[in-house]
């Protein structure tokens, strides 16, 4: 009785097997003619799977945050290069990360940093006005420091950013109300190169300020730029009395005349093109700074006040 019984449930679970496998069969050989076209894209779905799994450790994304909070345009420039390198592959992502990137430097070098300098108080030290707004500056002189070597590229920036301070006054206290400028003081320290572009562009310049009876100052220029600017004249065109080894000393040479202008009585008005407008009393005599650039040009007839402040390149 007892192997009767395991007999029929041996025999039973077979049939149940069979029955099983049948109906597998079935199910397999229906996927097989009629649900085919929804399994033809499991190959590329299951290798994207893998490709995005191993990139995902290769995304880094506290860089990305990294970049947003630091400099707005490095992280356009990480996001253009990660959506071009996903999209179109990893040839033209590289290409066009170098090609954005060279036109950033191409756009730094070609509008660099001019700041104006003010002296800190208590100091004979001169630094950007905007960074310590504590630094003063004086009325009729303004400071400039450009902050990149000066080449054909940004040379008509620079000239533009120059006159946009002779017209737009700095907000200056100190030294006598005088309404304009007189002096333009460069200080070249951070200028390693120059170019014979820029040369000929700063002949130009300082033609420009000796009609409007401005006086460009050199202050602090490297050897190489200063044996350059030498050869080129430009140093004998603004008087080697103008070429100054600190701006402080710059800044007090062209105080002095300044003041001494303005105890002279020269009317001045604040005009947008600089021109120089003259008291009837002062028309009748040369003004002080006519005496100095006749000096400069080798004319015996200047005053001594203009030779001996000429002279004077330390205060």
């Amino acid at each position: 009785a007892g192997s009767f019984s395991r007999s029929a449930v041996n025999h039973e679970s077979g049939a149940k097997t069979g029955l099983s496998g049948i109906i597998m069969g079935i199910i397999i050989c229906s996927a097989l003619l009629f649900m085919t076209p929804l399994f033809t894209d499991i190959p590329q779905c299951a290798l994207a799977a893998i490709v995005i799994s191993a990139v995902t450790g290769l995304v880094d994304y506290e860089e990305a945050i990294f970049l947003w909070g630091i400099d707005k345009k490095d992280f356009f420039l990480w996001a253009m290069t990660f959506t071009t390198t996903l999209t179109f592959g990893i040839e033209i992502g590289v290409l066009v990360g170098v090609g954005f990137s060279l036109a950033f430097v191409i756009h730094e070098s070609a509008n660099p940093h001019i700041a104006v300098l003010g002296r800190l108080p208590g100091t004979t030290v001169y630094r950007n006005t905007l960074q310590y707004p504590e630094a003063y500056t004086y009325n009729g002189i303004v400071v400039v420091r450009v902050d990149a070597p000066i080449y054909f590229a940004n040379i008509s920036y620079i000239k533009d950013r120059l006159r946009e301070y002779e017209l737009k006054l700095p907000n200056s206290n100190r030294g006598p109300d005088v309404g304009r400028v007189y002096f333009v003081i460069l200080e070249m320290s951070p200028v390693t190169y120059i170019d014979s572009s820029a040369v000929q562009a700063l002949k130009d310049l300082h033609q420009e300020y000796k009609a409007r009876d401005i006086q460009i100052a050199i202050a602090n220029p490297n050897r190489q730029v200063h044996l350059l600017l030498s050869r080129a004249g430009i140093i004998d065109m603004i008087g080697a009395g103008w070429c100054f080894v600190r701006v402080h000393d710059a800044v007090q040479v062209c105080l002095q005349h300044v003041r001494s202008s303005s105890s002279n009585a020269i009317k001045l008005s604040p005009q947008a093109s600089g021109n120089l407008t003259e008291s009837p009393k002062a028309q009748q005599r040369y003004g002080f700074l006519r005496n100095l650039w006749k000096a400069q040009d080798g004319n015996g007839s200047a005053g001594d006040e203009a030779q001996s402040l000429l002279r004077q390149n330390l205060v």
